[in-house]
């Protein structure tokens, strides 16, 4: 990486300065990107359970701390949400 600043070309605009910092951002992270891993059923099956448990901790915790008021407001979205017309 050079040291100092760098100076920009001369007749650059802002908007063609900009594009050549999102180029050299794009080019930065495709080269520290890591290969892509295959995602096998095992993965898939243990992130399931991780989802499972973190819904069954934050369900609970989330209703505890509700007002009467604030669930009574989900409430009436959610029953709004589910006799919504298709348009």
């Amino acid at each position: 990486m050079p040291k100092g600043s760098s100076k920009r070309p001369k007749g650059e605009d802002a908007s063609q300065a900009a594009r050549r910092v999102v180029d050299t951002v794009i080019e930065r992270s495709e080269a520290d990107a890591e290969p892509e891993s295959e995602i096998t059923p095992e993965m898939r099956a243990a992130a399931a359970a991780f989802g499972r448990i973190g819904g069954r901790i934050g369900g609970p915790a989330r209703a505890a701390k509700l007002t009467p008021k604030e669930r009574s407001e989900i409430a009436k979205a959610a029953a709004a949400a589910r006799w919504k017309k298709p348009q």
